[in-house]
Protein backbone atom coordinates (compact mmCIF):
# COMPACT_ATOMS: atom_id res chain seq x y z
CA UNK A 1 0.00 0.00 0.00
CA UNK A 2 1.50 3.30 -1.08
CA UNK A 3 1.26 6.47 0.96
CA UNK A 4 -1.42 7.86 -1.37
CA UNK A 5 -3.64 4.80 -1.13
CA UNK A 6 -3.10 4.67 2.65
CA UNK A 7 -4.36 8.25 2.95
CA UNK A 8 -7.34 7.48 0.72
CA UNK A 9 -8.15 4.44 2.85
CA UNK A 10 -8.15 6.61 5.98
CA UNK A 11 -10.38 9.17 4.30
CA UNK A 12 -12.81 6.46 3.12
CA UNK A 13 -13.11 5.24 6.72
CA UNK A 14 -14.17 1.62 6.13
CA UNK A 15 -12.81 -0.69 8.80
CA UNK A 16 -11.26 -3.88 7.48
CA UNK A 17 -10.80 -2.50 3.97
CA UNK A 18 -8.04 -0.76 2.09
CA UNK A 19 -7.72 1.13 -1.17
CA UNK A 20 -5.83 -1.11 -3.57
CA UNK A 21 -5.79 1.35 -6.46
CA UNK A 22 -7.11 4.82 -7.28
CA UNK A 23 -7.46 6.23 -10.77
CA UNK A 24 -9.33 8.92 -12.66
CA UNK A 25 -11.91 8.40 -15.38
CA UNK A 26 -13.70 10.71 -17.78
CA UNK A 27 -17.46 10.92 -18.01
CA UNK A 28 -17.55 8.27 -20.77
CA UNK A 29 -15.39 5.84 -18.78
CA UNK A 30 -11.98 6.43 -20.40
CA UNK A 31 -9.01 6.44 -18.00
CA UNK A 32 -7.24 9.75 -17.32
CA UNK A 33 -3.57 9.85 -16.42
CA UNK A 34 -2.71 13.03 -14.48
CA UNK A 35 0.21 14.95 -15.93
CA UNK A 36 2.37 17.26 -13.88
CA UNK A 37 1.45 20.87 -14.47
CA UNK A 38 -2.06 20.09 -15.74
CA UNK A 39 -5.29 19.97 -13.76
CA UNK A 40 -7.69 17.04 -13.78
CA UNK A 41 -10.89 17.88 -15.75
CA UNK A 42 -13.74 19.16 -13.63
CA UNK A 43 -16.06 16.34 -14.70
CA UNK A 44 -13.54 13.58 -14.00
CA UNK A 45 -14.52 11.00 -11.40
CA UNK A 46 -12.29 9.25 -8.89
CA UNK A 47 -12.53 5.45 -8.77
CA UNK A 48 -11.36 3.68 -5.60
CA UNK A 49 -10.62 -0.03 -6.06
CA UNK A 50 -11.16 -1.62 -2.64
CA UNK A 51 -9.59 -4.75 -1.20
CA UNK A 52 -10.54 -6.73 1.87
CA UNK A 53 -8.21 -6.90 4.88
CA UNK A 54 -10.41 -8.91 7.25
CA UNK A 55 -12.12 -12.26 6.83
CA UNK A 56 -15.35 -12.13 4.82
CA UNK A 57 -18.75 -12.39 6.48
CA UNK A 58 -22.13 -13.58 5.31
CA UNK A 59 -24.49 -10.68 4.68
CA UNK A 60 -27.52 -12.67 5.85
CA UNK A 61 -26.45 -14.07 9.24
CA UNK A 62 -23.22 -12.07 9.82
CA UNK A 63 -21.24 -15.27 10.45
CA UNK A 64 -17.53 -15.39 9.62
CA UNK A 65 -17.10 -17.31 6.36
CA UNK A 66 -13.56 -17.52 5.10
CA UNK A 67 -14.29 -19.85 2.17
CA UNK A 68 -15.05 -18.24 -1.20
CA UNK A 69 -17.67 -20.03 -3.28
CA UNK A 70 -17.57 -17.72 -6.29
CA UNK A 71 -16.10 -14.33 -7.16
CA UNK A 72 -18.42 -12.09 -9.11
CA UNK A 73 -17.55 -9.48 -11.67
CA UNK A 74 -16.40 -6.06 -10.39
CA UNK A 75 -19.19 -3.63 -9.54
CA UNK A 76 -19.31 -0.01 -8.56
CA UNK A 77 -21.09 2.03 -5.91
CA UNK A 78 -21.58 5.79 -6.02
CA UNK A 79 -20.12 7.60 -3.01
CA UNK A 80 -20.05 11.18 -1.78
CA UNK A 81 -18.29 13.77 -3.90
CA UNK A 82 -14.72 14.71 -2.96
CA UNK A 83 -13.69 18.32 -3.61
CA UNK A 84 -16.24 18.66 -6.38
CA UNK A 85 -15.40 15.37 -8.14
CA UNK A 86 -17.70 12.32 -8.25
CA UNK A 87 -16.35 9.29 -6.39
CA UNK A 88 -17.13 5.63 -7.10
CA UNK A 89 -16.08 2.51 -5.21
CA UNK A 90 -15.13 -0.56 -7.24
CA UNK A 91 -15.01 -4.08 -5.83
CA UNK A 92 -15.60 -7.67 -6.99
CA UNK A 93 -17.87 -9.33 -4.42
CA UNK A 94 -17.65 -12.95 -3.33
CA UNK A 95 -20.26 -15.60 -2.71
CA UNK A 96 -19.28 -17.27 0.55
CA UNK A 97 -19.88 -20.76 1.91
CA UNK A 98 -21.68 -19.99 5.16
CA UNK A 99 -21.48 -22.71 7.81
CA UNK A 100 -24.30 -21.16 9.84
CA UNK A 101 -27.12 -20.63 7.32
CA UNK A 102 -25.76 -23.17 4.85
CA UNK A 103 -26.18 -20.91 1.84
CA UNK A 104 -24.00 -19.20 -0.71
CA UNK A 105 -24.86 -15.60 0.02
CA UNK A 106 -23.10 -12.41 -0.91
CA UNK A 107 -20.44 -11.20 1.48
CA UNK A 108 -21.09 -8.26 3.77
CA UNK A 109 -19.85 -4.86 2.64
CA UNK A 110 -18.93 -2.03 4.97
CA UNK A 111 -20.17 0.77 2.71
CA UNK A 112 -23.46 -0.46 1.22
CA UNK A 113 -26.42 -2.74 1.85
CA UNK A 114 -27.13 -5.74 -0.39
CA UNK A 115 -28.71 -4.95 -3.77
CA UNK A 116 -27.81 -1.26 -3.44
CA UNK A 117 -25.54 0.71 -5.76
CA UNK A 118 -25.02 3.74 -3.54
CA UNK A 119 -23.11 3.93 -0.29
CA UNK A 120 -25.02 4.37 2.94
CA UNK A 121 -23.67 7.85 3.59
CA UNK A 122 -24.73 9.01 0.12
CA UNK A 123 -28.21 7.60 0.68
CA UNK A 124 -28.45 9.34 4.03
CA UNK A 125 -27.65 12.77 2.59
CA UNK A 126 -29.96 12.18 -0.36
CA UNK A 127 -32.79 11.35 2.06
CA UNK A 128 -32.10 14.47 4.13
CA UNK A 129 -32.15 16.68 1.03
CA UNK A 130 -35.40 15.10 -0.18
CA UNK A 131 -37.19 16.51 2.87
CA UNK A 132 -36.32 20.09 1.93
CA UNK A 133 -36.00 19.90 -1.88
CA UNK A 134 -37.99 18.34 -4.73
CA UNK A 135 -36.73 14.96 -5.88
CA UNK A 136 -35.76 16.33 -9.28
CA UNK A 137 -33.55 18.99 -7.68
CA UNK A 138 -31.84 16.37 -5.50
CA UNK A 139 -31.22 14.22 -8.59
CA UNK A 140 -29.61 17.18 -10.33
CA UNK A 141 -27.46 18.00 -7.30
CA UNK A 142 -25.94 14.52 -7.03
CA UNK A 143 -25.97 13.63 -10.72
CA UNK A 144 -28.44 10.76 -10.28
CA UNK A 145 -31.67 9.84 -11.97
CA UNK A 146 -35.04 10.54 -10.40
CA UNK A 147 -35.74 6.84 -9.81
CA UNK A 148 -32.29 6.30 -8.25
CA UNK A 149 -32.90 9.14 -5.78
CA UNK A 150 -36.27 7.64 -4.93
CA UNK A 151 -34.83 4.19 -4.23
CA UNK A 152 -31.91 5.63 -2.26
CA UNK A 153 -34.27 7.66 -0.10
CA UNK A 154 -36.45 4.64 0.62
CA UNK A 155 -33.42 2.56 1.60
CA UNK A 156 -32.13 5.25 3.96
CA UNK A 157 -35.49 5.75 5.66
CA UNK A 158 -35.98 1.99 6.04
CA UNK A 159 -32.52 1.70 7.62
CA UNK A 160 -33.33 4.52 10.01
CA UNK A 161 -36.69 2.98 10.83
CA UNK A 162 -34.99 -0.23 11.94
CA UNK A 163 -32.98 1.70 14.54
CA UNK A 164 -36.14 2.85 16.35
CA UNK A 165 -38.57 -0.09 16.60
CA UNK A 166 -42.15 0.54 17.67
CA UNK A 167 -43.05 -0.09 21.28
CA UNK A 168 -46.41 -1.18 22.70
CA UNK A 169 -49.38 1.00 21.84
CA UNK A 170 -51.09 2.72 24.76
CA UNK A 171 -52.86 5.65 23.11
CA UNK A 172 -53.98 5.39 19.49
CA UNK A 173 -54.99 8.28 17.25
CA UNK A 174 -57.31 7.71 14.27
CA UNK A 175 -58.04 10.25 11.57
CA UNK A 176 -58.88 10.36 7.87
CA UNK A 177 -57.39 12.43 5.07
CA UNK A 178 -58.97 13.43 1.77
CA UNK A 179 -56.82 12.51 -1.23
CA UNK A 180 -58.06 15.41 -3.36
CA UNK A 181 -60.58 15.88 -6.13
CA UNK A 182 -58.07 15.06 -8.87
CA UNK A 183 -57.15 11.73 -7.36
CA UNK A 184 -58.10 8.83 -9.67
CA UNK A 185 -58.28 6.15 -6.99
CA UNK A 186 -61.59 4.50 -6.17
CA UNK A 187 -61.06 5.50 -2.54
CA UNK A 188 -61.11 9.25 -1.96
CA UNK A 189 -60.00 9.00 1.68
CA UNK A 190 -57.25 7.26 3.63
CA UNK A 191 -57.32 6.37 7.31
CA UNK A 192 -54.17 7.07 9.33
CA UNK A 193 -53.52 5.32 12.66
CA UNK A 194 -50.85 6.90 14.85
CA UNK A 195 -49.19 6.44 18.22
CA UNK A 196 -50.07 9.46 20.34
CA UNK A 197 -47.15 8.96 22.72
CA UNK A 198 -44.55 9.34 19.97
CA UNK A 199 -46.59 11.12 17.30
CA UNK A 200 -45.55 8.62 14.61
CA UNK A 201 -48.03 7.06 12.16
CA UNK A 202 -48.41 3.31 12.54
CA UNK A 203 -50.67 2.27 9.67
CA UNK A 204 -52.42 3.69 6.63
CA UNK A 205 -55.40 2.21 4.80
CA UNK A 206 -57.75 3.16 2.00
CA UNK A 207 -61.24 4.36 2.86
CA UNK A 208 -62.75 5.69 6.09
CA UNK A 209 -65.32 3.03 6.91
CA UNK A 210 -65.55 0.68 9.85
CA UNK A 211 -64.12 -2.11 7.69
CA UNK A 212 -60.99 -0.01 7.07
CA UNK A 213 -60.16 0.38 10.76
CA UNK A 214 -61.22 -3.21 11.48
CA UNK A 215 -58.65 -4.39 8.94
CA UNK A 216 -55.89 -2.83 11.03
CA UNK A 217 -57.34 -4.13 14.31
CA UNK A 218 -57.32 -7.64 12.84
CA UNK A 219 -53.54 -7.46 12.50
CA UNK A 220 -53.10 -6.97 16.27
CA UNK A 221 -52.80 -9.81 18.73
CA UNK A 222 -54.74 -10.03 21.98
CA UNK A 223 -51.63 -9.01 23.91
CA UNK A 224 -51.20 -5.90 21.76
CA UNK A 225 -54.87 -4.96 22.15
CA UNK A 226 -54.63 -5.39 25.91
CA UNK A 227 -52.04 -2.61 26.17
CA UNK A 228 -54.25 -0.05 24.38
CA UNK A 229 -55.90 2.28 26.88
CA UNK A 230 -57.76 4.67 24.60
CA UNK A 231 -58.56 5.70 21.04
CA UNK A 232 -58.58 9.40 20.13
CA UNK A 233 -60.66 10.25 17.04
CA UNK A 234 -63.17 12.68 15.63
CA UNK A 235 -66.95 12.17 15.72
CA UNK A 236 -66.94 9.84 12.71
CA UNK A 237 -69.35 7.06 13.72
CA UNK A 238 -67.78 4.17 11.66
CA UNK A 239 -64.51 4.50 13.58
CA UNK A 240 -66.34 4.18 16.88
CA UNK A 241 -68.29 1.17 15.61
CA UNK A 242 -65.09 -0.58 14.56
CA UNK A 243 -63.60 -0.22 18.06
CA UNK A 244 -66.79 -1.13 19.92
CA UNK A 245 -67.40 -4.22 17.80
CA UNK A 246 -64.07 -5.72 18.89
CA UNK A 247 -64.51 -7.77 22.05
CA UNK A 248 -60.82 -7.48 22.95
CA UNK A 249 -61.09 -3.67 23.11
CA UNK A 250 -64.03 -3.28 25.49
CA UNK A 251 -61.66 -1.90 28.11
CA UNK A 252 -60.36 0.86 25.80
CA UNK A 253 -61.89 4.31 26.11
CA UNK A 254 -62.85 6.44 23.11
CA UNK A 255 -61.93 10.13 23.33
CA UNK A 256 -62.95 12.76 20.83
CA UNK A 257 -60.47 15.30 19.53
CA UNK A 258 -61.27 18.80 20.94
CA UNK A 259 -60.36 20.32 17.59
CA UNK A 260 -63.25 18.56 15.85
CA UNK A 261 -65.65 19.34 18.69
CA UNK A 262 -64.95 23.06 18.38
CA UNK A 263 -65.06 22.71 14.59
CA UNK A 264 -68.58 21.33 14.78
CA UNK A 265 -69.57 24.16 17.10
CA UNK A 266 -68.10 26.62 14.60
CA UNK A 267 -70.17 25.06 11.83
CA UNK A 268 -73.28 25.66 13.91
CA UNK A 269 -72.34 29.33 14.40
CA UNK A 270 -71.65 29.73 10.67
CA UNK A 271 -75.02 28.24 9.82
CA UNK A 272 -76.73 30.54 12.32
CA UNK A 273 -74.94 33.55 10.85
CA UNK A 274 -76.15 32.65 7.34
CA UNK A 275 -79.71 32.27 8.61
CA UNK A 276 -79.61 35.63 10.36
CA UNK A 277 -78.07 37.44 7.40
CA UNK A 278 -80.54 35.97 4.90
CA UNK A 279 -83.25 38.37 6.04
CA UNK A 280 -81.02 40.94 7.73
CA UNK A 281 -81.58 44.64 7.43
CA UNK A 282 -79.25 47.24 6.01
CA UNK A 283 -77.59 48.02 9.35
CA UNK A 284 -76.80 44.39 10.19
CA UNK A 285 -75.43 43.73 6.70
CA UNK A 286 -73.19 46.78 6.86
CA UNK A 287 -71.73 45.74 10.20
CA UNK A 288 -71.53 41.99 9.61
CA UNK A 289 -70.13 41.94 6.10
CA UNK A 290 -66.75 40.16 6.07
CA UNK A 291 -67.07 38.71 9.59
CA UNK A 292 -67.41 35.04 8.66
CA UNK A 293 -63.99 33.99 9.93
CA UNK A 294 -63.95 36.64 12.64
CA UNK A 295 -66.96 35.05 14.34
CA UNK A 296 -65.20 31.68 14.36
CA UNK A 297 -62.06 33.05 16.00
CA UNK A 298 -61.51 32.63 19.74
CA UNK A 299 -61.94 35.83 21.75
CA UNK A 300 -58.42 35.69 23.16
CA UNK A 301 -57.01 35.69 19.61
CA UNK A 302 -59.05 38.66 18.43
CA UNK A 303 -57.29 42.03 18.15
CA UNK A 304 -58.55 45.29 19.63
CA UNK A 305 -60.03 46.59 16.35
CA UNK A 306 -61.77 43.31 15.61
CA UNK A 307 -63.19 43.19 19.13
CA UNK A 308 -64.89 46.51 18.49
CA UNK A 309 -66.44 45.08 15.32
CA UNK A 310 -67.64 41.96 17.13
CA UNK A 311 -69.17 43.95 20.00
CA UNK A 312 -71.07 46.14 17.56
CA UNK A 313 -72.27 43.08 15.64
CA UNK A 314 -73.41 41.31 18.80
CA UNK A 315 -75.20 44.42 20.05
CA UNK A 316 -77.39 44.32 16.94
CA UNK A 317 -78.02 40.55 16.90
CA UNK A 318 -78.37 38.94 20.32
CA UNK A 319 -78.92 35.41 19.02
CA UNK A 320 -75.51 35.42 17.31
CA UNK A 321 -73.95 36.86 20.46
CA UNK A 322 -75.33 34.06 22.63
CA UNK A 323 -74.08 31.45 20.16
CA UNK A 324 -70.60 32.98 20.26
CA UNK A 325 -70.69 32.86 24.07
CA UNK A 326 -71.66 29.17 23.97
CA UNK A 327 -68.69 28.33 21.75
CA UNK A 328 -66.33 30.24 24.03
CA UNK A 329 -67.75 28.40 27.03
CA UNK A 330 -67.28 25.09 25.20
CA UNK A 331 -63.62 25.95 24.59
CA UNK A 332 -63.12 26.44 28.31
CA UNK A 333 -64.98 23.24 29.16
CA UNK A 334 -62.69 21.16 26.93
CA UNK A 335 -59.74 22.33 29.05
CA UNK A 336 -61.32 21.23 32.34
CA UNK A 337 -58.85 19.62 34.77
CA UNK A 338 -60.99 16.58 35.64
CA UNK A 339 -64.03 14.61 34.56
CA UNK A 340 -66.40 16.11 37.14
CA UNK A 341 -65.64 19.68 36.06
CA UNK A 342 -66.08 18.73 32.42
CA UNK A 343 -69.44 17.07 33.11
CA UNK A 344 -70.66 20.17 34.93
CA UNK A 345 -69.47 22.56 32.23
CA UNK A 346 -70.76 20.48 29.33
CA UNK A 347 -74.15 20.11 31.02
CA UNK A 348 -74.39 23.90 31.21
CA UNK A 349 -73.53 24.15 27.51
CA UNK A 350 -76.28 21.66 26.69
CA UNK A 351 -78.73 23.69 28.76
CA UNK A 352 -77.97 26.81 26.70
CA UNK A 353 -78.33 25.00 23.34
CA UNK A 354 -81.52 22.99 23.92
CA UNK A 355 -84.00 25.54 22.52
CA UNK A 356 -85.70 24.13 19.44
CA UNK A 357 -86.29 27.56 17.92
CA UNK A 358 -82.56 27.95 17.31
CA UNK A 359 -82.12 25.14 14.76
CA UNK A 360 -78.31 25.32 14.25
CA UNK A 361 -77.57 25.34 17.97
CA UNK A 362 -80.15 22.61 18.51
CA UNK A 363 -78.18 20.44 16.04
CA UNK A 364 -75.06 21.13 18.08
CA UNK A 365 -76.99 20.16 21.20
CA UNK A 366 -77.99 16.81 19.71
CA UNK A 367 -74.46 16.10 18.56
CA UNK A 368 -72.94 16.87 21.96
CA UNK A 369 -75.58 14.73 23.67
CA UNK A 370 -74.85 11.70 21.48
CA UNK A 371 -71.09 11.97 22.08
CA UNK A 372 -71.35 13.07 25.72
CA UNK A 373 -69.41 10.08 27.10
CA UNK A 374 -66.55 10.39 24.61
CA UNK A 375 -66.24 14.14 25.25
CA UNK A 376 -66.10 13.98 29.04
CA UNK A 377 -63.49 11.24 28.74
CA UNK A 378 -61.08 14.06 27.87
CA UNK A 379 -61.13 15.20 31.48
CA UNK A 380 -60.22 11.72 32.70
CA UNK A 381 -57.43 10.72 30.29
CA UNK A 382 -56.07 14.01 28.84
CA UNK A 383 -54.48 12.44 25.72
CA UNK A 384 -52.15 14.57 23.55
CA UNK A 385 -54.70 14.88 20.73
CA UNK A 386 -52.85 17.81 19.23
CA UNK A 387 -50.41 15.35 17.68
CA UNK A 388 -53.18 14.12 15.40
CA UNK A 389 -53.54 17.56 13.84
CA UNK A 390 -49.75 17.96 13.76
CA UNK A 391 -49.60 14.75 11.75
CA UNK A 392 -52.18 16.20 9.35
CA UNK A 393 -50.02 19.29 8.88
CA UNK A 394 -47.00 17.11 8.10
CA UNK A 395 -49.12 15.20 5.62
CA UNK A 396 -50.15 18.39 3.84
CA UNK A 397 -46.53 19.59 3.78
CA UNK A 398 -45.31 16.40 2.13
CA UNK A 399 -48.14 16.32 -0.40
CA UNK A 400 -47.60 19.93 -1.44
CA UNK A 401 -43.85 19.48 -1.69
CA UNK A 402 -44.12 16.25 -3.64
CA UNK A 403 -47.10 17.45 -5.73
CA UNK A 404 -48.96 14.27 -4.88
CA UNK A 405 -47.99 10.65 -4.28
CA UNK A 406 -49.14 7.45 -5.93
CA UNK A 407 -47.37 5.10 -3.53
CA UNK A 408 -48.94 5.79 -0.14
CA UNK A 409 -46.75 3.27 1.68
CA UNK A 410 -43.77 5.34 0.56
CA UNK A 411 -45.61 8.42 1.81
CA UNK A 412 -46.21 6.66 5.13
CA UNK A 413 -42.47 6.01 5.57
CA UNK A 414 -41.67 9.65 4.84
CA UNK A 415 -44.40 10.71 7.24
CA UNK A 416 -42.93 8.53 10.00
CA UNK A 417 -39.54 10.14 9.51
CA UNK A 418 -40.97 13.66 9.46
CA UNK A 419 -43.21 13.09 12.48
CA UNK A 420 -40.38 11.65 14.58
CA UNK A 421 -38.17 14.71 13.94
CA UNK A 422 -34.91 12.70 13.96
CA UNK A 423 -32.77 15.66 12.90
CA UNK A 424 -33.87 18.01 15.70
CA UNK A 425 -31.96 16.28 18.48
CA UNK A 426 -28.27 15.50 18.79
CA UNK A 427 -28.93 11.79 19.25
CA UNK A 428 -31.26 11.73 16.25
CA UNK A 429 -28.74 13.45 14.01
CA UNK A 430 -25.98 11.06 15.12
CA UNK A 431 -28.16 8.03 14.49
CA UNK A 432 -29.42 9.10 11.07
CA UNK A 433 -26.29 10.60 9.54
CA UNK A 434 -24.27 7.54 10.63
CA UNK A 435 -23.18 5.15 7.92
CA UNK A 436 -25.88 2.70 8.92
CA UNK A 437 -25.89 -0.38 11.05
CA UNK A 438 -22.63 -0.86 13.01
CA UNK A 439 -20.11 -3.30 11.67
CA UNK A 440 -20.55 -6.64 13.47
CA UNK A 441 -17.95 -7.79 15.93
CA UNK A 442 -16.97 -11.32 16.88
CA UNK A 443 -19.67 -11.61 19.52
CA UNK A 444 -22.40 -10.86 16.96
CA UNK A 445 -21.16 -13.60 14.63
CA UNK A 446 -20.33 -16.22 17.27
Amino acid sequence: MSQRTRILAQIAGFRGWKVKEAHWESRDGRPIVPIAGYDVPADARLVLAMERRWVSRCAQCLAISGRCHERLRPRRWKDLQALGHPVEIEYAQERVDCHRCGGHGIELLAWADPKQRQTRRLQQLVALDCFSMPTLHVATKYGLSWSTVRRAEEAAIARWDRTCPDGPLHMVGVDEKWLGRRHKSTHKFVTIVSDLETGKPVWIGYGRSAATLSAWLATLSKEQKATIRLFAMDMHRPFMNAVRSDDDLRHAAIVHDPFHIVKRAGEAVSELRRREFFRAGRELRAVGRGTRWLVLRAWERVGDKDRVRLKRLFSINGKLARAYQVVEELRQVLHAPDRASMVTGLSHVLYRTEKRANVPMRKLHNSLTVHFTEIVALGEHHPPTGRIEALNNNWETLVRRGRGYRDHQYLLRKLRFLAANPVRTRDGVRRFVALGLPYPDRKAAA
